[in-house]
């Protein structure tokens, strides 16, 4: 009787599993911290090559179309100058929504020093992260010179006649803070809408080319620069105010978010990341 009844519990057990068509799932073995490292900055080396190609590519037709010439890389038409904004603009947004959830989708040595200060990396994948991103914009610029007709010297970022280099400094560094502000409230802090925030960082990289490609070339990215510099052989004088003038714009949105976090922002305008249903309870 025992016997029965314990061959009836096993059958029903059995019974109630249902039948799985393969070998059994093992379990996955963890990566080690560097693996991870290794993973991330592969992604963003390719990451960066694809925004940054597409970026390079779309200056340069644009540039092309517009007839500028060698040595003059601008223009004052300001259709070109919306094609060279939605360029680099969607260019980042379809690169960011296709590896954000494998590094992060930086793409910008600033972006990721700014990550870093507010503590949304580790300062190990950093330091990983930066040379990544400035060999990626190397071999973006170097397909990018081979690949299409116009010199890649029309993709530098230059000063427009009448811009200082002070000028130029401070214009970098206002749009960069702008641009990365944005991201760290898209990206870094986490809401039901992080999903979508792909899309409000290349708007916000869009709006702010659309105000700097004229003036300073719109770099807001060392590595963006660093590319078709490395690639023509071609470094203005003033071509620091592209590294000092980004990292300083890092700095200022990076103290900001710090401020706003201390202020409890989320206090001050409370439920904003609740669900309809929530909020209606």
């Amino acid at each position: 009787m025992t016997s029965n009844g314990g061959n009836n519990k096993t059958t029903q057990a059995s019974a109630e599993k249902p039948f799985k068509i393969g070998p059994p799932r093992g379990r996955r073995q963890p990566f080690n911290p560097f693996a991870t490292h290794l993973i991330a900055a592969l992604a963003e080396f390719v990451g960066t090559f694809m925004f940054l190609f597409m970026s390079y590519a779309g200056q340069l037709m644009a540039l092309s179309q517009a007839g500028s010439f060698a040595g003059q890389s601008r223009t004052n038409s300001s259709e070109t100058v919306l094609i060279i904004a939605l360029a680099y603009g969607i260019s980042l947004l379809v690169s960011v929504w296709a590896f954000y959830r494998i590094s992060g989708g930086l793409f910008n040595p600033v972006v990721t020093l700014a990550f870093a200060l507010c503590g949304k990396i580790h300062g190990h994948r950093a330091l990983i992260l930066f040379p990544t991103q400035l060999l990626a914009s190397m071999v973006a610029g170097g397909l990018a010179s081979a690949l299409f007709p116009p010199p890649i010297t029309w993709a530098n970022t230059t000063l427009a006649p009448g811009v200082s280099v002070v000028r130029g400094l401070f214009i970098e560094m206002f749009l960069t803070s702008a641009f990365v502000f944005a991201i760290l409230m898209l990206a870094g802090e986490k809401s039901k809408d992080t999903f979508i925030a792909p899309i409000g960082i290349g708007l916000a990289l869009f709006a702010a080319e659309i105000a700097g490609v004229y003036y300073t070339g719109g770099s807001l990215n060392p590595a963006r620069s660093l590319g078709p510099a490395v690639a023509g052989r071609s470094f203005p004088g003033y071509h620091w105010i592209y590294w000092l003038g980004p990292l300083l714009g890092a700095l200022l949105a990076s103290a900001f978010y710090y401020l706003v976090k201390f202020l409890r922002y989320e206090d001050v305008n409370p439920g904003q990341d609740s669900s309809r249903e929530s909020s209606e309870v």
